[in-house]
């Protein structure tokens, strides 16, 4: 197998296998959900208030409280002119709002607004219409902010987004110009893509036409934001994997049409890939470097400038950063909210907003970070896709008591057959023996060796141990993770059978 093909695949099932081997480990006790919560980060009950306030910390003057929760993989968020919330739910296809409502009051239970979307993520508003940046298209529908409501059919003004691999989300900004601008990362962790859209920002009219690349060489720029004042575009950019813990890093750019920046033959300063840079000089020089570089693997995602009057001086015109956490190095990292401001010299630098979701010392992780929204009432917003829950900071104001219903979680998917909720130590020994013998090709045909066995994991791969695994296990859940995996691990189409047998090998060989 080739080296870019093992880079690729290697990832594949690590999420997955840890979580497995995990939950096998916890024993029979283990429901549906709590597998999700070891292995995958969703469904995760939030963190109560008491936890909340010994927790999470925020500069002086600030206060955190939790203000939704149970709302599944939420990512990505946006205020109407009415003042309420929108939140994309990928796995469940929604598009939830919620209401911030009144102080003294219980807040309204979160509504679907769009369902049946096929992974939404990004969100915007222009000219009467609401925008939602779909896996392989963009549609809009007509929305009332006075009403909160949609009507009308919902209209694919883009179609054809090259969809699955490594990075699946797809963002969706207006800028000051009246353009439409979407990001569409990587289909891997490093390669030359077949499809010159993707490691990309395009543009497009209102109306989905004339397409254009903007930008190109942002392997996966999941945050846009334009500055208040010059109109200029930023977005964050996640580095790549496998060179190590402390490179290359993630980078915060400010992005030019035709711009290069870097992926995949340069990462940082123009320093080359070890992989692909070789032969690419003139590409490396000329790169266009970061405007700001976050430690490796960081993985900043979406982003805002403060624009508020209600914040401190010394804030506005600052950008709020979610840094949603590393996945493989030795010693976590990011798992936090970040404020990125101009010291004396022009200088931006860095300073803890939100953080306390990774505890130091024992790497416990209670939260992660996706994206960051000022709210009409002054207050910072951050979703979490690890707890299903949105967090609040106020400046100036006691911690918030009004209590907010949680969203109905949305049905989970079983796998079909008559063994699928089944453990591996219910089912006949000649099923058992067959699924293992198919699991173990599995195991082998997407290098998933190169994530947990030592000796033969790439470099720069922290191998995660599947010793110990056995005992009684449910796959219920794990459909929707296969269509919507956390990276690295690409979208990769498994049958029911497929991901049943691979379970079973790892239950079987690792006791």
């Amino acid at each position: 197998m080739s080296r870019r093909k093992k880079v690729v695949l290697a990832g594949v099932f690590a999420t997955l296998l840890l979580g497995a081997a995990l939950a096998i480990r916890l024993g029979p006790g283990l429901s549906p959900g709590a597998l999700l919560h070891v292995g995958f980060g969703w469904g995760v009950k939030a963190p109560s208030q008491d936890v909340v306030a010994a927790r999470l910390h925020v500069p002086q003057g600030f206060t955190v409280s939790r203000f939704a929760e149970g709302l599944g993989n939420v990512r990505f968020l946006r205020f109407t002119q009415a003042g309420e919330l929108l939140a994309s739910v990928p796995r469940a296809g929604k598009v939830l709002l919620l209401g911030l409502g009144r102080p003294g009051e219980t807040r309204p239970a979160p509504r679907t607004l769009l369902d049946g979307l096929k992974k939404p993520h990004g969100l915007d508003f222009h000219d009467g219409w609401l925008y939602i940046a779909e896996t392989d298209a963009v549609g809009r529908v007509r929305f009332d902010h006075s009403t909160g409501q949609v009507s009308g059919p919902i209209e694919r003004v883009v179609t054809g987004l090259p969809e699955g691999g490594n990075h699946w989300t797809r963002t969706v900004r207006f800028g000051p110009d009246g353009m439409m601008y979407v990001s569409v990362g990587s289909s891997c962790n490093v390669c030359i893509e077949e499809d010159r859209r993707r490691a990309a920002i395009l543009r497009y009219r209102p109306d989905g036409s004339g397409e254009k690349l903007f930008a190109t060489g942002l392997r996966n720029s999941v945050g846009l934001d334009f500055h208040p004042k010059t109109g200029e575009l930023y977005a964050t950019d996640n580095g790549r994997d496998l060179l190590g813990d402390d490179f290359p890093p993630c980078e915060l750019n400010r992005v030019v049409q035709g711009g290069f920046y870097g992926w995949p033959f340069a990462s940082g300063d123009r320093v080359s890939d070890p992989d692909f840079g070789k032969g690419h000089e003139a590409e490396v020089a000329a790169t266009i470097p970061p405007e700001f570089k976050f430690r490796a693997h960081n993985a900043p995602l979406g982003m805002t400038f403060v624009r508020g009057e209600r914040l401190p001086t010394e804030y506005r015109g600052s950008i709020l950063i979610a840094l949603h956490g590393s996945w493989n190095r030795k010693s976590r990292d990011g798992y936090k909210v970040v404020l990125l401001k101009k010291n004396a010299a022009g200088q931006l630098e860095q300073s803890d907003f939100l953080s306390g979701f990774l505890r130091d010392q024992d790497q416990d992780v209670i939260g992660r970070p996706v994206d960051v929204a000022e709210g009409p009432d002054g207050a910072i917003y951050v979703s979490d896709d690890y707890t299903g829950s949105i967090f609040r900071v106020t400046y100036g104001e006691t911690a918030s008591t009004i209590g907010i219903a949680a969203a109905p979680r949305p049905a989970q998917p079983t796998l079909q057959g008559p063994s699928a909720a089944a453990s591996v130590r219910e089912l006949p020994d000649r099923d058992r023996v067959a699924a293992q013998a198919r699991g173990a090709q599995l195991f082998a045909k997407w290098g998933c060796a190169g994530c947990h066995v030592p000796g033969q994991s790439e470099k720069g791969v922290v191998p995660r141990l599947l010793t110990g695994a056995g005992g009684r296990y449910s796959l219920a859940g794990l459909t929707e993770y296969f269509l919507t995996p956390r990276p690295p691990m690409p979208a990769f189409p498994l049958s029911a059978e497929e991901q049943l047998d691979l379970a079973m090998y790892i239950g079987m060989t690792y006791p």
